[in-house]
């Protein structure tokens, strides 16, 4: 069998212009919640100096191995969603590693990292991991019905499962996205997506009003590099799986600059104006509204 080293070349560069378009986006969402804050904010390069400076530290602390593959499987779900879905549509060069039925392999990798996470803080010796994970666990499932109920409604309109299938059905004219021809898809999807982005009002996980704050504090050094380098690629990657659905896709990494950005900007803007909800009321959310959106959706097609 032959390797295809040009395409896994390719694989590679897509993975480091998205890891640090995810840097600086990052950043700036972050500055732009500390300014409607009235605060001034962190330098727009913060993230590659708390990166380094983190990759540079070594710890003497041990735990058991699974504790220290957590991260490695989170970031695995966010390198995996990116490399297994075409990034820019109609392009050989950045259609990665995307296959028919490519659609339900990134569902897949949209809770892998969560299961990781999950495993490697049953080894972190605090006495509160049980909370968190039942809080992380609990959440992105119920977040999660509304886009799996989107995603076999827009497969059932579209009759494929292939993503680059989808992207090209909605080629032709703004009307023709899926956010025009399945509003009520659309709409459950955008539920499960601020839902699963870990912004007010739903970072219940990370839970940055509480002390302690979950894995930031649980992991260091190079291990804490990995969950900083996943926090700036997995909320791209599942951007783009948003886009490519719903939103036209894109045909070149300008126009996947913009979309990205505004569709990114949909979970900053219900974050920076929403207080966070306690897990019952999150969970409760998703329950009341998400969730029959996304059965209505799939009743209508």
């Amino acid at each position: 069998m032959s390797i295809d080293w040009p395409r896994i070349g390719y694989a590679a560069l897509t993975l480091f212009i998205v890891i640090n378009y995810g840097m600086i986006m990052t950043a700036l969402v972050r500055k732009i919640g500390a300014r409607v804050s009235g605060r001034y904010g962190i330098r727009i390069y913060q993230n590659y100096i708390d990166l380094v400076k983190n990759i540079a530290l070594r710890s003497k602390i041990t735990h058991g191995v699974m504790y220290y593959l957590g991260p490695v499987f989170r970031l695995t779900g966010g390198v995996g969603l990116l490399l297994f879905v075409p990034t820019i549509y109609g392009s050989a060069m950045w259609s990665n590693f995307s296959f028919a039925g490519d659609l339900v392999l990134a569902l897949y990798f949209v809770f892998f990292g969560t299961l990781g996470m999950a495993l490697g803080a049953a080894e972190s010796g605090h006495p509160y991991s049980a909370i968190g994970i039942t809080r992380g666990l609990s959440q992105v499932t119920v977040a999660e019905l509304p886009l799996a109920l989107a995603v076999f409604a827009i497969s059932l309109q579209y009759q494929t499962l292939n993503i680059t299938d989808i992207v090209a059905a909605q080629q032709g004219g703004i009307f023709n996205w899926t956010l025009f021809t399945n509003p009520v898809a659309t709409l459950a999807a955008l539920f499960a997506f601020v839902g699963t982005m870990m912004r007010s009002p739903f970072d219940v996980v990370i839970a940055p009003q509480e002390i302690p704050i979950g894995p930031p504090t649980e992991y260091h050094s190079s291990y804490l590099a990995l969950m900083q380098t996943n926090r700036v690629l997995f909320p791209i990657a599942k951007t783009v799986i948003y886009m490519n659905l719903f939103f036209g896709g894109a045909t070149n990494w300008f126009e996947f600059a913009i979309k990205v950005f505004a569709i990114y900007m949909i979970s900053v803007l219900v974050g920076v104006v929403h207080p966070r909800f306690r897990v019952e009321q999150s969970i409760t959310f998703f329950l009341k509204w998400g969730l029959p959106v996304g059965v209505l959706a799939i009743l209508l097609v």
